[in-house]
């Protein structure tokens, strides 16, 4: 790559220094989702709170020096449920008991278990209303405003076959087929509002690494490697047909609630399928501790694809040191091109409501780190 490119590059996303997507809540937003949970305020009024916070996630974001911003997830209670609730057909049942790992011990979770009762269809804005509140913001700040949305294979991992409407569906390639166009017609809307930059969250690849998760792959019908194929087919179904100038990435995570974690281990299980067949343009991935394992990996990286390092821990308050990123950085290196390599930090800072355990504070710290490495870096 020559150096006009590269130059040219810096303002591609991802970006040399990026973020994943949410951000802390403001008091205000914890304190008006109560209070519309018990009907003191309406939809619409909590939205405008919200919307008045994410005016101070962009300014937080051009702050700390990034050339991007999202809205922080501030219009969700999680990461993926106030999408996931707007596709027709899909509904909410019980919960999906998760043990979430902590470096106290263990402790439980149960996120709701996704099930589909009819034909999946379109019928409204999925994220379009978040990513039109945020643009206009960053356009004023002169950042890229990335729309985040949780990966579709999610609906289907969290219940398998038993989950899908035999009557809806009784070929199980017509779900995919319709769930991929869902998610098409969405990525469309997006671009229309003016959108370029699109990130698919990913659990269910990363959980994949895990061997103790195997068990819950096979429980509901599947085989822990050729379930990756399904996905992979799933994620370019939903990416096929897109504008040249729209960049798609998916961020590989391994749970992330309160600072704990669901899975462990390195990406080697899946990196092939995963880094070499998914048709995005990079990856966000977690490498903040060794559960996620080496960088080898990234040798499947294929095409042009940027592996965005995820060094910085979202999850403690603890400011990395820059000559240890700086040191993981070049390990990186020696696996793909420095310059198809990226800072970020490992996960967003508050996947549900309640956050991460770390303050403001610390969240602008970890930003600002970012940022100063990729520019020592990258230039």
């Amino acid at each position: 790559m020559t150096d006009q490119s590269n130059a040219k590059a810096r303002f591609i996303p991802p970006f040399k220094a990026d973020v994943v997507g949410s951000l802390l809540r403001p008091r205000e937003i914890i304190e008006a989702r109560a209070a519309h949970g018990a009907g003191h305020i309406t939809r619409e009024e909590l939205w405008k709170i919200e919307s008045s916070c994410v005016a101070r996630a962009v300014a937080l974001q051009k702050a700390a020096g990034l050339q991007v911003c999202t809205d922080g997830e501030y219009h969700r209670r999680h990461w993926f449920m106030d999408f996931v609730e707007r596709i027709e057909g899909v509904a909410f049942e019980g919960g999906l008991k998760t043990t979430f790992q902590t470096e106290s011990g263990p402790i439980e979770f149960a996120p709701p278990r996704v099930i589909t009762k009819g034909k999946l269809k379109r019928v409204r804005p999925l994220a379009l209303r978040e990513f039109e509140d945020v643009a206009p913001l960053a356009r004023e700040a002169g950042l890229t405003a990335k729309q985040v949305m949780p990966s579709p294979t999610l609906l289907h991992f969290r219940s398998g076959r038993s989950g899908v409407d035999f009557h809806a569906y009784p070929d199980i390639a017509e779900y995919f087929a319709d769930l991929a166009r869902v998610y098409r017609e969405e990525i469309a809307a997006l671009y229309e509002a003016g959108c370029r930059y699109v990130q698919i969250d990913e659990t269910n690849f990363p959980f994949l690494c895990d061997p103790k998760l195997h068990d819950h792959v096979r429980s509901i019908g599947e085989d822990p490697q050729t379930i990756q194929h399904t996905y992979a087919k799933l994620l370019n179904d939903v990416t096929r047909d897109r504008p040249a100038d729209m960049r798609v990435c998916v961020h590989m995570c391994r749970g992330n609630h309160e600072s704990a974690w669901v899975a462990s281990g390195g990406y080697e299980p899946v990196a092939e399928v995963a880094f070499g067949q998914i048709d995005v343009d990079g990856f966000f991935l977690e490498y903040d501790t060794d559960r996620a394992g080496g960088f080898e990996p990234l040798r499947h990286l294929s095409g042009d694809k940027v592996a965005v390092l995820g060094l910085v821990t979202s999850k403690k308050p603890q400011l990395e040191s820059k000559d240890v990123l700086k040191r993981r950085i070049d390990e990186a290196s020696k696996f793909v091109p420095l310059e198809r390599l990226a800072l970020s930090p490992q996960c967003g800072f508050a996947s549900t409501i309640g956050g991460n355990r770390l303050t403001e504070d610390d969240e602008k710290r970890k930003l600002e780190l970012v940022v100063e490495v990729a520019r020592e870096v990258w230039g």
